[in-house]
């Protein structure tokens, strides 16, 4: 008994210095995961096609996209991702219109979401792979009713021009509203990622299920949407000194603000002059 308790307590030790690991270098593991399913994927291709054929029902193709329920749900990540940047940019501008007062929250918030929110599922995702990787839906394929050659993970090709498959871009924005958590105090941290892992789930498992994305686009997606959300993380809360601190953007935004009325009120005054003038033009005549 006592050898069998040892090892136990040894291995139990050794998880704990992984995980301990792993909590102090998240980016490295997240880089990891994305070379891992990587490789995977180009190894063994024929996953994607055996799991988008779990949703594939011959003559109804994929029939998942017909259902309302599953509609709908598919329309509340989009809403919550633009509730949060429309908050964001509020918050911002607020600042900038009342430069003189304290801001609703402190200014590395918005601008971490929104740098993320842009980089993310904005330029990488959608800019950079989907418009220039050219990799076909699966309800494009062959094999799924389509008339194109489905096509493996990281190959570009020209048989996409915009919009293609890889990778999913609403994989990226459910990965981004779980990294929001990343600013949560961790008393509410649990409860939000409670709500907004499932929520992900179920929005990037509707994409496969509507035949709009292979399991890898989505894989994919997480990993590189959660690799930029970490270094962009790191970059402004992590490192020490940070790219930018919360007193800076506050002065920036001051300044600008200031600046802002500054012009303003040069304008107003050139109006009302211009307006003087002309109404003395027309009380001579």
């Amino acid at each position: 008994m006592k050898p069998t308790r040892a090892r136990l307590t040894s291995a139990n030790t050794t998880s704990r210095k992984i995980l301990d690991w792993c909590a102090r270098h998240p980016i490295i593991v997240v880089a990891v995961y994305v070379c891992v399913v990587s490789l995977i994927f180009l190894i063994f291709p024929g996953i994607d096609l055996k799991a988008s054929a779990l949703f594939y029902f011959g003559p109804d193709g994929f029939a998942a996209q017909d259902v309302p329920f599953l509609r709908e749900v598919r329309h509340l990540g989009p809403f919550l991702v633009r509730v949060i940047a429309v908050a964001c940019v509020g918050i911002l501008l607020l600042k900038l219109l009342v430069p003189g007062r304290p801001p609703l929250m402190p200014l590395r918030q918005p601008v971490f979401l929104l740098s993320t929110l842009i980089l993310g599922p904005g330029v990488l995702v959608n800019a950079v792979l989907k418009d220039n990787w050219g990799r076909p839906r699966p309800r494009s394929v062959e094999e799924f009713g389509g008339d194109l050659p489905f096509q493996p993970v990281w190959k570009m090709t020209d048989h996409c021009d915009s919009n293609c498959s890889f990778v999913s871009g609403e994989g990226s924005a459910a990965m981004w509203l779980v990294a929001t958590a990343l600013l949560l105090p961790a008393t509410w941290r649990k409860a939000a990622l409670a709500f907004l892992i499932p929520l992900g789930l179920v929005l990037s498992v509707n994409r496969v299920a509507f035949g709009g994305h292979f399991l890898s686009d989505t894989l994919l997606s997480w990993g590189l949407t959660l690799l930029l959300v970490l270094a962009i993380h790191h970059l402004l809360f992590v490192k020490d000194p940070p790219l930018t601190t919360d007193r800076q953007l506050d002065e920036w935004f001051t300044k600008r603000g200031r600046g802002a009325q500054r012009l303003v009120r040069r304008l107003l005054a050139r109006i009302r002059q211009s307006l003087r003038a002309v109404a003395r033009i027309f009380s001579t005549s």
